[in-house]
């Protein structure tokens, strides 16, 4: 009889959190979410885990979807700005963007060649570009943050420590390597580091018996330029994740302590 009574007492805890989560959904977004799966032990071990709407201290669907958007916020905010300083990438190991990998030897002739001067201004002039562009990054960011569903943001909550980044980088990577392309293209030509490419690899080139390079050089210090900005948002995020001290508000503390 006992175990009758506790199967019915989990059914109806999986049913109350099922129309909870569909009415939070529908307020949220005007329209009903669809179910996180997980499958039926999935959805019935969310039921009995977690406190049902009104207990205190408990989280509702709203509360997890806005405590994942200030954290994001958080999070974008401390790494755009550190990315866009004077030096941001440059000085950053993380971060610096150095020759292009199938360009490296020749980064390490001319260095033979003595052309130290030459090879390292036009280093410095990629980390100049990627600095500018990442000024561009946050209204990107926040597009995809105010697009984000309830259900994603209960997946990112119990996810990995850079489930938000990962996230982020699904939604906007691509639009940020558009919007960081054409900004990227003009500071490298501002900084003359198209001319310092072409020079170093036409000084290479006529080397005698090496392989020819010619890499898209705007492509490479984009893409490298986005990595590094993706770095320093997981960085954040995992603070929020792991140290109370950097949860800045009072509805972060609440949700990430509910992990």
């Amino acid at each position: 009889m006992m175990k009758k009574n506790v199967l019915i007492a989990v059914l109806l805890a999986l049913l109350i959190s099922q129309t909870s989560f569909a009415q939070d959904s529908t307020a949220t977004t005007g329209r009903p979410q669809k179910s996180s799966g997980g499958g039926l032990f999935g959805k019935i071990l969310n039921a009995v885990s977690q406190p049902s709407a009104g207990t205190s201290g408990s989280l509702t669907s709203i509360d997890i979807a806005s405590g994942l958007k200030e954290a994001l916020q958080v999070g974008i905010s401390k790494g755009s700005d550190q990315a866009s300083t004077l030096d941001g990438y440059f000085k950053n190991p993380l971060l610096k963007i150095a020759f292009p990998p199938e360009a490296q030897k020749v980064a390490s002739t001319l260095r033979q060649l003595g052309l130290n001067k030459q090879v390292d201004q036009f280093e410095l002039s990629l980390n100049r570009a990627a600095e500018d562009a990442a000024k561009k990054a946050k209204p990107v960011f926040i597009k995809a943050i105010t697009s984000m569903s309830i259900q994603d943001a209960v997946g990112i909550l119990r996810g990995q420590t850079d489930a938000a980044t990962q996230y982020l980088r699904r939604t906007s990577g691509q639009q940020l390597v558009t919007e960081f392309t054409p900004i990227i293209d003009s500071t490298l030509k501002k900084n003359n580091a198209t001319k310092y490419y072409s020079d170093l690899v036409n000084t290479y080139n006529k080397v005698p018996f090496v392989q020819k390079v010619n890499p898209n050089l705007t492509e490479y210090a984009t893409g490298k330029a986005v990595d590094g900005l993706f770095v320093l948002v997981a960085q954040e995020e995992k603070k929020i994740r792991e140290n109370p001290a950097a949860r800045v508000t009072d509805l972060l503390k609440k949700v990430f302590s509910k992990q």
